[in-house]
């Protein structure tokens, strides 16, 4: 039965989740406030005659970027003349607001209105809306609207008219959601107990639960394994079981003086026995005979004995001990018992528990310094007054200056002849030392730290790389950082945290812990003799590649120098022709443009070898005439020079070949030791070379 409802209400549910999907419902609201016509104008500028007796036409649509004059999808409402000209429009018989225009889907967020205000002929009949010439104004709008009931405001113009109204988008009973799209409807019945919030939810009603609200809640601390409900609040017991909360189990049905843990048991109390408990063990347990507290001991055959408490006596222990008897009180106090103790009344002069101690009264003169004694309390008591310049219980304290002047801060009042001061604590001033003095105020902290004032002394918050109570002190980062293998540390500005390390040889990094390897030869090794062919094969290797490089070096170095000697050979047979090459081509010097700036001198490869070859004159470091050196290798460090070495063009054959470079030598003195190279520009762009020699 019970998988039955659950299945019922299963179906219900999910029937009601599928329709609320589908189906949507809502009503869409306009509510008119006032229209104004002024002049009783038609839209054609013609006037009514006698009024324009007004009626409206409202269209709602779906949401249009241009609203067009079609069908009216969403709702067309045409309401009876509500005034004539300028009215403000009121709930009438026949007419009642808002109009609503129910809407049967799902709410789209988003509208076209349209309102036209017509006049009527007559005050009962509204005109044929063909008829355009009863047209009074007409107002379009387009929104995106939110479900809600708040209203939203609007005001429409025309050429003589203006409008006033509201609209709202709100859902019908039991739909919610911003489309109203979702159902839920409250009940409370077998299949549920709930209602609905404002966003379509369901919400139990107290004492319910469940995805339906059709389970009950149970009594608070009702036990679930032996306990059930059919209505909130309820804990019905499962049999075998009782009690508010069905935690307590039913003993055996003839059980006398026992318990269970389970139902049916019967588990005997101290004192009892038996396969019902009905049978009596002990005479103490079942009676308990001993009064105050007393300890009850079985001495067989229902016979016992109480061993009482202090202060009382008898064979239960239900006497009481009178402590009066025993004279507690001294001095001739009277004693009265009481229920927990006693309490003894003390003669005067006399006081204390057992009126053991003697009281002072004005006949014994306690007053010092002639004071006078009152009594008080019937003589008990007395009180001391004292004479001028002096106090104290018993007059016995002088009275001097300083015992009228409070000195706050641990001060300490002293007297000078007639006057009184305060002697003020360390950071403390005032008359009465209730100035606390500001340490912090002549700027004891250095280097850009923050003063802090405490009561009789200041402390300093240093600025980073600065310590010391004052931070008058430079951190020295070298002392907490320290340089690896040797290195030296120097402080990078002062009262800073930067440092720097000079390493030493092979060393490198910021603390030099990189170590560079150093080229060193090949150190002599000693082998053991059973390594010997092993380290004999590398050494006679290493040997032969020594020998190989040195015969390599031996055979270039000749080469070398029978190049040279080959090549000042040539030089002096190109010096020559060019001696008879210069006479006939000398240009005046005004044609002459000199490139001895920072540029790169590029000449052909016979230019470079009459440079540097000729008379041993070399050519100047043209970037800088400050850094001129007579470098002898300069022929091999010319890659032109080696160019034209391996390919061995003749001088005269070079020349032949570029007519359109013309050379032009400057003979200069002898002593000179500059060798100057002048580029004359032709036609054509090409370069023309001049050596000054």
């Amino acid at each position: 039965m019970e998988r039955m409802a659950a299945w019922f209400t299963f179906t219900i549910a999910l029937s009601i989740t599928i329709s609320a999907q589908v189906l949507g419902t809502g009503v869409f609201e306009v509510d008119l406030h006032e229209f104004k016509n002024n002049k009783g104008l038609l839209a054609n500028g013609n006037a009514c005659k006698p009024d324009c007796r007004t009626f409206f036409r409202v269209c709602l649509k779906n949401y249009q970027a241009v609203v067009l004059l079609d069908d009216c999808r969403f709702g067309d409402v045409i309401t009876p003349v509500l005034g004539t000209n300028s009215f403000s429009v009121v709930e009438g018989d026949s007419f009642s607001k808002p109009i609503r225009m129910p809407i049967n889907f799902g709410w789209l967020g988003a509208f076209s209105l349209i309102i036209e205000a017509w006049s009527s002929p007559s005050a009962d009949l509204p005109v044929d809306r063909n008829n355009t010439e009863l047209l009074i104004s007409y107002f379009a709008t387009q929104r995106k609207l939110e479900v809600g009931a708040e209203w939203s405001q609007d005001v429409q113009t025309g050429k003589q008219t203006e409008l006033r109204y509201s609209y709202r988008f709100i859902c019908n009973e039991n739909y919610y959601g911003e489309r109203c799209s979702k159902k839920c409807t409250p009940r409370d019945d077998h299949f549920g107990h709930y209602t609905c919030n404002p966003d379509g939810h369901i919400s139990c009603h107290p004492g319910w639960k469940g995805q339906y609200c059709d389970e009950p809640i149970c009594l608070e601390g009702c036990s679930k394994g032996t306990g059930n409900c059919t209505q909130p609040g309820e804990c019905v017991c499962r049999k075998g079981w009782q009690g508010t909360f069905c935690d307590e189990c039913e003993r055996h049905s003839a059980c006398q003086h026992g318990t269970c843990e389970l139902p049916g048991q019967c588990n005997c109390k101290e004192g009892w026995g038996g396969l019902l408990c009905d049978q009596d063990l002990n005479y103490c347990t079942h009676h308990k005979p001993c009064r105050n507290g007393a300890t009850c001991m079985n001495t067989g055959q229902g016979s016992y004995t109480c061993a009482c408490q202090p202060g009382f006596t008898g064979v239960n222990c239900e006497l009481e001990v009178r402590e009066c008897d025993s004279k507690p009180c001294r001095n001739g106090g009277r004693c009265t018992n009481l229920e927990n103790g006693y309490e003894c009344m003390c003669p005067p002069r006399f006081e204390g528990p057992h009126c053991e101690h003697s009281l002072l009264t004005c006949a014994d003169s306690p007053c010092f310094h002639n004071g006078k004694c009152n009594e008080k309390d019937n003589g008990r008591r007395y009180v001391c007054e004292c004479p001028p310049g002096f106090t104290g219980l018993n007059c016995e304290k002088k009275v001097d200056k300083c015992t009228s002047l409070p000195c706050a801060n641990g001060g300490r009042c002293i007297l000078h002849g007639a006057m009184r001061m305060c002697q003020c604590r360390t950071g403390f001033t005032g008359q009465h030392c209730e100035i606390n003095i500001n340490e912090c105020a002549q700027n004891p902290c250095a280097n850009g730290a923050s003063c802090v004032d405490r009561f009789n002394d200041f402390s300093c918050i240093c600025a980073p790389g600065f310590t010391g109570r004052k931070c008058d002190w430079a951190l020295d980062v070298c002392t907490s950082q320290s340089c690896l293998h040797g290195g030296t540390c120097t402080e990078g500005t002062p009262g800073g945290q930067s440092f720097t390390c000079i390493c030493p040889a092979h060393y490198s990094g910021s603390h030099c812990q990189s170590y560079n390897v150093p080229v060193t030869p090949t150190p002599t090794m000693s082998v053991d003799s059973g390594d010997s062919f092993h380290w004999a094969a590398v050494s006679l290797g290493v040997g032969l590649v020594v020998l190989l490089v040195l015969l390599c070096m031996v055979a270039m170095v000749l080469r070398h120098v029978q190049r040279q000697r080959s090549q000042e050979e040539q030089d002096s047979e190109t010096m020559n022709n060019l001696s008879d090459f210069q006479k006939d081509n000398l240009i005046p010097a005004s044609q002459l443009k000199n490139t001895n700036k920072k540029v790169d001198l590029e000449v052909d490869c016979a230019l470079e070898k009459t440079n540097y070859k000729h008379n041993n004159y070399h050519l100047v470091d043209y970037k800088s005439s400050k850094d001129f050196k007579d470098d002898p290798s300069q022929e091999e460090k010319s890659p032109n020079y080696e160019k034209c070495l391996e390919e061995k063009i003749p001088l005269s054959r070079m020349y032949s070949e570029k007519p359109e470079c013309r050379i032009s030598t400057i003979c200069s003195p002898r002593d000179s030791m500059y060798q100057s190279v002048f580029v004359i520009a032709e036609e054509r762009n090409e370069c023309v070379i001049a050596t000054e020699v």
